[in-house]
């Protein structure tokens, strides 16, 4: 019984049967209601072609891009048959409200066919494209936090990628860029295009105009191998920039069309003045002579760095890299390095054109900055404003400088520019066998500017140092060191030692130097006159101690003191020289230790100006004594002429501690330990008018006597 029932319990066959059936044709409808519903909708997309999702589309893709999208014309967007057919007249993505310009992209057709999958995954396909008079605006929102063709609200901007395109027909298309932190805009032109297969078969040429800054600019470029640009793989890009003067060369491989970040573009640039370059992003430099340089450039952001620099500038060689940081400042830091600088070069360092000086010398640059006739301190004011909107840092060594005179080698400079306060420290150099160490700075932060000097010079032989001016350095031992301290006020360097006070001292420590150049300029005619007969002019005089020192007061530089303590003579000078006029009018005298004939006894003036020093050997002390001389031997004997120009040697040696110290006039004593009253009391008085003794004339004592 229980058995009958169980077989009684399952279903017979043909019921079974039946349940199937009604499974499979449940299944079998439904897939060919899956497949009819795309197939009804590709009809009546292929049949209506999808005019009528234009109004779905503009509205769908306008949430997606966060912009408005507009359609001017006929629309069409169907499947033919595969592959997604797009079609637009009158074509409108809107910018976001920052920009400005109203679109990011129009174009007045867009005609092309799109791979479905591409969509999903992986990179962007069209199969073709027509596009006619694209015009596509990118900019980057005052912050630089983001761009135009960043669909999204969130912040940042992404890079502008680009589809792999198989057939392509572009016409009258032109590019619009505009950076506000780089103040740079650029209106761009490209030719047409006709591509088949992704392959486009030649050069693609782009040319246009823009401004950068204050500086208008015109471009000129190719993509050499556009074909890979279009598929996105490796672009030969050369293109060549024409600004204030200069012209600039980049060539460099691109992974894709717009992709330059950490790229490294090889430059090159020439102009007539590098000044004008930098000049074109804001970036102060002194003038230069005519430039040809280049390197290797990468943009990483917001840095651009320049490396393996090499070129020349004038008849100078440059070496080394530049790193421009476009950040709230503009910031420069380089490292350079020059094997040999012609010292022309560097006379746009204080402010000279160095063509000028190439051409008509100092005198003429010194004038050409607006410093008066017979000037030689430029008076070139500081670009204050534009010092204060950037900052920089650079160090810069020069192995050797080409001069005629002073040899000048070794050179390190180190310069910091913060915030309108530039500071040349250290800045240090050798010059014939000695060191100078130079502190500058110009803080143009005040107004005007404060700007303060401290040059010093290690111990330096005086006989390569002065070779220049025809002293021979054979026969010459002595050395000499000094001090420059000043301040003052002005925005240039000829204002600002107008107005300086401060110290400048030379000591000269024992030493030789050659006969004759001390016995001219004491005009000791009888030493000279004998010692040359004698076959003696090289032999050396020794010099016990020296020093030429001056006070400057208000830009008025007096002698304070000068006193050179030779074996057979002292040295003295009175007077000064005038930072204000560039004026010099000193008077320097010999007195004799020793008895002497044919003794001048009568200060040497030195008057004329910076720019043109004159030696007046005749002054009014000889003439008188050749008056007197010439009385003496009309009146008693010709011999008796012979006199007025003996020499009876009361000079008082100089106690060297107080010299060597370089102290000033009131604190030189002679080596017995006595005040000295011959040299002056640091004003720019050549004689003691003025002083405590009204009326008493700097002069010697005819034979001691009177």
């Amino acid at each position: 019984m229980d058995m009958v029932s169980e077989r009684n319990d399952q279903p017979s066959p043909p019921a079974a049967d039946a349940r199937q059936q009604r499974r499979r044709r449940i299944i079998r409808n439904t897939i060919i209601a899956i497949l009819a519903v795309p197939a009804l909708i590709w009809l009546v997309l292929f049949i209506t072609k999808g005019r009528f999702l234009k109004s779905p589309f503009e509205s769908i893709v306008g949430r997606m891009t966060n912009r408005e999208v507009r359609v001017g014309g006929d629309f069409q967007l169907y499947f033919a048959p595969w592959r997604i057919k797009f079609y637009a007249e009158r074509f409108t993505i809107a910018n976001p409200e920052w920009a400005t310009r109203p679109y990011l992209f129009r174009a007045d057709r867009i005609d092309t066919q799109i791979a479905p999958l591409s969509l999903l995954f992986g990179k962007r396909r069209l199969y073709s494209l027509d596009l006619l008079n694209g015009a596509a605006d990118l900019e980057w929102n005052a912050g630089h936090s983001t761009n135009t063709w960043t669909f999204s609200e969130k912040k940042g901007g992404k890079p502008l990628e680009f589809p792999r395109i198989d057939v392509a027909t572009v016409r009258g298309t032109t590019v619009r860029y505009l950076d506000p932190r780089m103040r740079l805009l650029a209106d761009l032109g490209i030719e047409d295009i006709r591509s088949e297969d992704a392959q486009i078969g030649k050069a693609v040429r782009v040319a246009g105009e823009g401004r950068i800054r204050d500086t208008p600019f015109r471009v000129a470029g190719q993509l050499l191998s556009p074909d890979a640009t279009v598929n996105r793989g490796e672009n030969k890009l050369t293109a060549r920039a024409w600004a204030a003067n200069n012209v600039v060369d980049v060539a460099g491989t691109l992974p894709s069309l717009a992709e330059v970040e950490k790229v490294p573009l090889q430059t090159r640039a020439r102009g007539r003045d590098l000044a004008e370059l930098l000049g074109i992003i804001g970036v102060v430099l002194p003038e230069t002579r005519r430039y040809a340089l280049k390197g290797r450039m990468v943009k990483d952001g917001d840095v651009y760095r320049f490396t393996n620099i090499g070129g020349t500038v004038g008849e100078s060689d440059v070496a080394g890299t530049l790193t421009v940081t476009n950040g709230e400042r503009l910031h420069l830091k380089s490292t350079l390095r020059t094997r040999s600088l012609d010292i022309v070069d560097a006379s746009g360092l204080i402010g000279y054109n160095p063509d000028i000086v190439e051409e008509q010398g100092a005198v003429a640059a010194a004038a050409a900055t607006g410093a008066g006739a017979r000037k030689l301190l430029p008076d070139t004011a500081m670009p204050v404003e534009k010092m204060r909107v950037f900052d920089a840092d650079l160090d810069w060594t020069i192995d050797q400088v080409k001069s005629r005179r002073v040899p000048i080698s070794n050179v390190a400079l180190t310069l910091k520019l913060e915030r309108g306060k530039l500071a040349l420290s250290p800045f240090s150099f050798a010059m014939a066998r000695g060191n100078v160490s130079t502190d500058i700075v110009f803080d143009t932060r005040q107004r005007p500017s404060a700007v303060s000097y401290d040059v010093r010079l290690a111990p330096t032989p005086m006989g390569r140092l002065f070779a220049g001016w025809g002293i021979a350095e054979s026969g010459t031992s002595g050395t000499i060191k000094g001090r420059m301290e000043l301040r003052g006020r002005g925005d240039s360097i000829g204002d600002s030692l107008a107005t300086s006070s401060g110290r400048i001292a030379f000591v000269m420590p024992q030493g030789t130097l050659w006969t004759r150049n001390v016995q001219l300029a004491e005009l000791d005619i009888g030493t000279f006159v004998q010692k040359m007969f004698a076959g003696k002019l090289k032999k050396p005089v020794e010099i016990n101690c020296g020093l030429v020192a001056f006070t400057v007061r208000g830009g008025i530089a007096a002698a304070d003191p000068i006193l050179i303590d030779t074996q057979k003579n002292v040295i003295l000078g009175r007077g000064g020289f005038s930072f204000r006029t560039e004026a010099i009018d000193l008077a320097i005298r010999a007195d004799a230790k020793k008895f002497s004939l044919f003794s001048g006894q009568s200060p040497v003036g030195i008057g004329g100006y910076f720019a043109a020093p004159a030696l007046d050997v005749i002054s009014p002390d000889l003439i008188g004594r050749a008056g007197a001389g010439l009385g003496l031997a009309v009146v008693a004997a010709p011999l008796a002429g012979v006199l007025a120009f003996v020499d009876v040697g009361d000079a008082k040696s100089a106690a060297c501690g107080p010299v060597l110290s370089g102290a000033n006039a009131a604190a030189q004593r002679t080596s017995k330990g006595e005040k000295r009253d011959d040299v002056g009391k640091g004003t720019t008085a050549k004689d003691e008018k003025g002083e405590d003794k009204p009326g008493k004339k700097q002069r010697k004592k005819f034979l001691g006597i009177f």
